[in-house]
């Protein structure tokens, strides 16, 4: 550790950005914590406790865990940072499709600000939208949240307001991350989010946890620990190998004479990653399978008349849509196996989105490239996208396996859903994720200033 800390402060300029964005993120905790005036917190945090053994609960937190916030938002941060990568993945399917923001997103560092810009934009609008919502669902009589001297349009304005002003703030703070701290400043706030839910779950394997092989209901035996540890060990070697793994296609340049020298005829590789698309279809999946609770829910509510004893066919109908609700709520293998086919096909509909076969095949014929055995132009551009095809089949499994670890590990061993949600799961590969950006930075600053980096053998 003390080896580690000399590493990192030997150069004054990495040891500044390292501490402005510590001060940045306490800063981003901070404001967390502190409440909206109109709430009373101990109804809040009955209200809480409920959601947080109910199903739709766990849904809930898994999507509020992407943002860095929590199921009750209620607090000067309580949007989180979502309604900003919202917007940023909207603009980014939007370049896809519109050919004037694709023409924008290829004119370099003009274009880049100008979808920036309408990024912010687009962010306030969503924080209105988002933080309307909330604020009358708190007001509303199922949450209850509110004390009823505030229950007035121009207190939820009020609210309205400072949810929206903080996201902007948080939004702030990652683009100052950006420019004076170290790391991916949206990333980092999301990844503070998730470990600020370490201390609880490991609270709660603490106090449940007991030394006999056989425990008592409720209670963690050491059999369970030891699974969760060795589980939480695979996990992490796994989400590191996947993230670090690419498929690398060898390339050869073209040789040139110029006088008596001979230049290019290098040998060089394509790397291409194994899991491209990241953590995003997880979180397109997650998002949207929240939808079919409401619907079902609403559905009950109602064919709540038709329920009778006699077989006929509105009882068969509404037994059907209970049983269905009852699955998506509880995350059963139905549900289980909508969430693994989402993740697979927003796995390949983001990667085809983001990488583009035909102007990489272009980029290299423009700089005198070619893949051995392949004609450049359409050949090369067919080749990588079947090699792109079959590793994002790999890594889509890896992925819906990662996913699906929480719920078998709640069921199979019933556990916490918080503490099966921290050791192993979608926030874990995002936080090994950011590790291991943020790992790569601090060696390159520390790499040129011919230093050893962090994970180097000097």
């Amino acid at each position: 550790m003390g080896k580690l800390y000399t590493i990192l402060f030997k150069v004054p300029e990495l040891q500044r950005k390292i501490l402005m964005t510590a001060m940045f993120l306490a800063i981003y905790r901070v404001g967390f914590y502190v409440p909206l005036p109109i709430v009373n917190q101990d109804q809040l945090r009955n209200w809480q406790e409920h959601q947080s053994t109910n199903a739709a609960g766990k849904i809930f937190g898994t999507v509020a865990m992407f943002g860095g916030t929590s199921i009750g938002m209620s607090t000067i941060f309580g949007l989180g940072i979502m309604p900003y990568i919202s917007a940023s993945i909207i603009f980014q399917l939007l370049g896809s499709v519109i050919p004037s923001l694709e023409a924008m997103m290829k004119e370099g560092e003009s274009g880049r600000k100008k979808i920036n810009e309408y990024t912010r934009y687009a962010t306030v609008f969503l924080c209105a939208i988002q933080s309307a919502f909330w604020v009358q669902y708190m007001m509303s009589p199922q949450m209850g949240v509110v004390l009823p001297q505030y229950q007035t349009f121009w207190h939820g304005l009020v609210c309205v307001c400072t949810m929206t002003a903080g996201t902007i703030f948080l939004m702030w703070i990652g683009e100052q991350i950006d420019e004076y701290g170290i790391g991916n400043g949206i990333s980092l706030l999301i990844m503070a989010g998730i470990l600020a839910r370490m201390p609880l779950a490991l609270k709660g394997l603490w106090e449940n946890a007991t030394p006999r092989l056989t425990p008592e209901a409720g209670k963690y035996g050491i059999t369970t620990i030891v699974l969760l540890a060795g589980l939480f060990v695979a996990v992490v070697v796994g989400v590191i190998a996947i993230t670090e793994s690419q498929r690398r296609i060898p390339t050869q340049s073209a040789k040139h004479v110029r006088g008596r020298r001979v230049f290019g005829g290098t040998r060089q590789y394509l790397p291409l990653k194994v899991n491209q698309a990241g953590v995003m279809p997880i979180i397109f999946a997650s998002s949207l399978l929240i939808f079919p609770s409401f619907i079902f829910n609403g559905l009950q509510k109602a064919t709540a008349g038709w329920r009778s004893d006699t077989w006929d066919l509105k009882s068969m109908v509404a037994a059907l849509i209970d049983e269905t609700a009852l699955a998506f709520q509880r995350q059963s293998y139905l549900y289980t196996v909508f969430y693994i086919i989402l993740i697979y096909f927003f796995c390949y509909f983001w990667t085809a989105i983001t990488f583009n076969p035909k102007d990489m095949s272009e980029n290299l014929k423009d700089y005198g490239s070619f893949i051995p055995g392949y004609r450049p132009g359409r050949r090369t551009a067919d080749y990588l996208e079947k090699v792109m095809l079959r590793i994002t089949y790999v890594g889509a499994a890896f992925l819906s396996l990662v996913a699906v670890i929480p719920s078998v590990v709640q069921n199979a061993l019933n556990v916490d859903f918080t503490i099966a949600s921290f050791l192993g799961g979608t926030g874990l590969l995002i936080v090994i994720s950011v590790c291991l950006d943020l790992v790569q930075k601090i060696d390159s600053h520390l790499i040129m200033r011919n230093y050893g980096g962090l994970v180097s053998k000097r």
